[in-house]
């Protein structure tokens, strides 16, 4: 018993100790930043730029004036950016002494290359027809869905594209209401039907009968 009591009383001691100290380690690396962002060459105040700890969603924005302040950590490294100018990366150094520091920070505008835009002479009006002509306009989608739904396409398809279920469907139903008509009597013969005959040539000229 008075084993477990010492050890809680070393415990008890030994802890708020431990935790001081690390406050105190965090304390000393917490580090508020005061500062300006500038531009390199008119040394003019940037508003808006946007001040974010690499890595956290913590951040700000400069004011008009380009005067910012965050809370750091020793050792954090902070990104600015904004529209117009290159991006700059600073590292906050480990050992700085004190929580309370301030910085200027310049930055450089970033110019955009555009490509060269080319004048070229006014073409003749012989040109300009041979181009117009020339000019090949694509098919809108009422030309297309015409092209696909002409004659020739829809029966070129329906030669190589097999029956739906639908068109099953209707013509077994058709094949047995035939069926079911002449039950019980002869059903008539085709092939002294002259219409029957004249669909059979009509057939055997476009080439329904050759072989595939």
């Amino acid at each position: 018993m008075k084993k477990y009591l010492l050890f809680v009383l070393i415990i008890s001691f030994i802890i708020p100790v431990a935790v001081k100290a690390q406050f105190e380690n965090f304390k000393d690396s917490v580090v508020q930043l005061y500062g300006v962002v500038m531009t390199a060459d008119s040394l003019k105040g940037i508003p808006a730029v946007s001040i974010v700890i690499k890595g956290t969603n913590r951040g700000t924005y400069s004011s008009e004036q380009g005067v910012f302040s965050i809370v750091v950590l020793k050792g954090d490294q902070i990104e600015f950016t904004s529209i117009g100018y290159k991006p700059k990366l600073v590292t906050i150094p480990k050992n700085l002494d004190g929580n309370d520091q301030s910085m200027i920070q310049l930055m450089v505008q970033d110019t955009v290359y555009l490509p060269a835009t080319i004048i070229k002479k006014r073409p003749s009006r012989e040109q300009f027809e041979r181009d117009f002509v020339n000019t090949k306009v694509p098919d809108d989608n009422q030309e297309i869905a015409r092209r696909n739904t002409n004659e020739a396409s829809l029966a070129v398809l329906a030669k190589v594209l097999p029956k739906d279920g639908r068109e099953v469907s209707n013509y077994y139903l058709k094949q047995n209401a035939q069926k079911y008509y002449y039950t019980g009597q002869i059903p008539p013969q085709n092939i002294f039907n002259p219409l029957a005959w004249a669909e059979f040539i009509k057939a055997w000229k476009r080439g329904d009968y050759k072989k595939q």
